[in-house]
């Protein structure tokens, strides 16, 4: 494992206006923060508004961590982890989690224990859980790629398939909403959620496979329409992202976060050290983007706000 980075303000601006819709986001002479290193891995970070601290996942060390807004110390939030991976927070602001070992979703409650929402479709384990959006209407909303899945620590696959699964808690209904996926990874929804963005990064199991951000419409009934492609991107591998308040898609990609307008367009980049897998909007006033990158856990102070 590489010597712990250097923790503090890296040395040159983090942002690149690549677009004049960029500039109102952010503040160009702002500077990105290492506030912790020393993971393998890590992803799946979430903001907890009530505690007001940021809790990920360092997938290959199986622990949690969670940084404290207050004091800026890191302290341990769970550990052995069930290899979690993908975290957000439901509708009353507790943290639902991806588990890979597990195969299963699991929901973290007000006193510290853990809730079993789902673990198989028809019968069947999930290959892995990856990333997890909650809807407004509570329903839950996950990818199930083969990332983070051995024989040796969580049994053989038994799904034909790497599908987007939605879950609804309050009446125990499992659906698979996608058929035409490779891998797929990070997930959003847009503002008014009648769109869901997916990565599918199946170019590291299939030869010539995506790379790519697809686009999908929210039907009536609850299905899924469209599922054009948006956005490519081959050489740097999106994979977990956010959307802001106005629709803007932000990326992790292997130099940091890329800034996609609503219609696909690159606006904006945030430069970073490390390649980041995931992001979050929060700190208690909302102005900080939040990213895992690789190793180490980054902050930056912006004008934009989650969706």
């Amino acid at each position: 494992m590489p010597d712990p980075l250097p923790l503090g303000q890296l040395d040159a601006p983090a942002f690149e206006v690549l677009s004049p819709a960029f500039a109102p986001l952010i503040d160009v002479a702002e500077r990105a923060t290492r506030l912790w290193t020393g993971g393998r891995w890590v992803e799946g970070p979430a903001w907890l508004l009530g505690e007001k601290l940021l809790v990920w996942s360092d997938i290959p060390g199986n622990r949690m961590l969670a940084w404290h807004e207050a004091d800026g110390s890191v302290t341990s939030y769970r550990a052995p982890a069930a290899g979690a991976n993908g975290n957000t927070t439901d509708r009353d602001g507790r943290l639902v989690t991806c588990e890979q070992f597990t195969r299963r979703i699991t929901r973290t409650e007000r006193d510290g224990s853990i809730t079993v929402l789902v673990d198989r479709f028809e019968g069947k384990r999930f290959n892995a859980p990856n990333d997890i959006v909650v809807k407004s209407d509570g329903s839950i909303w996950f990818t199930d790629p083969d990332y983070g899945r051995s024989p040796h620590y969580e049994g053989v696959r038994e799904l034909s398939g790497c599908h987007v699964y939605r879950y609804d808690p309050d009446i125990g209904a499992i659906r698979q909403m996608t058929d035409d996926m490779v891998m797929p990874n990070g997930l959003a929804f847009s503002p008014d959620e009648r769109l869901l963005y997916v990565v599918d990064t199946g170019s590291t199991h299939l030869k010539g496979g995506p790379n790519h951000l697809r686009r999908f419409t929210v039907e009536a009934d609850g299905m899924l329409g469209g599922g054009e492609v948006l956005a490519a991107n081959a050489a740097e591998k999106f994979d977990g992202f956010r959307v802001d308040g106005v629709g803007n898609l932000w990326m992790g990609a292997e130099d940091g976060v890329h800034i996609l307008s609503p219609d696909g367009h690159m606006i904006g980049r945030l430069r970073l050290p490390e390649r980041v897998s995931n992001l979050t909007f929060g700190g208690s006033a909302g102005d900080l983007v939040l990213m895992t990158g690789t190793t180490s856990i980054y902050s930056a102070r912006v004008k934009a706000r989650a969706a």
